[in-house]
């Protein structure tokens, strides 16, 4: 018989103990304070030992860079996914609205912890250290869709370095003002200002010059 639905399930139960600790632990630490709360109490919550966190986990820390890994494996992959003809701005929007998109499926518990990385100084400073990392991802699935050279153009890095910071200014004002404006609206807004400039390459590749 074949092992695979054996390694299946051992991964899916892996998969749901490392998403229960996950939870457990961006609920603890938004509620009570990245510094207050303890590992013991977050294996405690989720139902685990100690020693399994520490299977999963590295620290309190690494569980918030973890899911901040998935948030921008989430960007890169709606990305990459998005229609080959559809103008790099809505693309761009698509991508980074999926994550902005958890968090207005759960407001209350996504504000959480937002408000939890971005005023925790060094969640905050990992939160930056990652976006390092996205950009240079989202910049080389734009130098694919667009067929430009990473060496001679300064588009893809650019565009990707807009829409992040797109990006952040939308969970900065929504952490700013505890949720009261609508983040859909809030992207929305931002992407409607950089447009011009994120759609200006499509100008250029179809031969004529970029506005100035």
């Amino acid at each position: 018989m074949s092992k695979h639905p054996e390694v299946t399930m051992a991964q899916r139960k892996r998969q749901l103990v490392a998403d229960e600790l996950t939870e457990a632990a961006l609920q603890l630490l938004a509620l009570k304070g990245f510094d207050v709360v303890t590992i013991d109490e977050i294996a405690a919550t989720a139902g685990v030992s100690r020693r399994t966190f520490f299977r999963y986990f590295a620290s309190k820390e690494d569980v918030v860079v973890q899911f901040l890994t998935g948030m921008g494996s989430d960007i890169g992959a709606e990305l990459a996914a998005r229609p080959a003809a559809e103008r790099p701005s809505v693309a761009l929007r698509h991508a980074v609205w999926v994550p902005i998109a958890a968090c207005a499926d759960h407001p209350d518990r996504a504000l959480r912890v937002v408000q939890l990385i971005l005023r925790t100084p060094a969640l905050l400073a990992r939160f930056l250290e990652r976006q390092a990392q996205w950009r240079d991802d989202l910049a080389a699935v734009l130098e694919s869709r667009l067929g430009l050279d990473p060496g001679t153009d300064l588009y893809p890095q650019l565009a990707a370095g807009m829409a992040l910071s797109a990006f952040d200014t939308v969970l900065q004002r929504w952490s700013d003002n505890d949720g009261a404006e609508d983040p859909a609206d809030l992207t929305d807004r931002a992407f409607a200002v950089m447009a011009p400039a994120l759609d200006a390459v499509e100008r250029r590749a179809a031969g004529a010059p970029a506005s100035s």
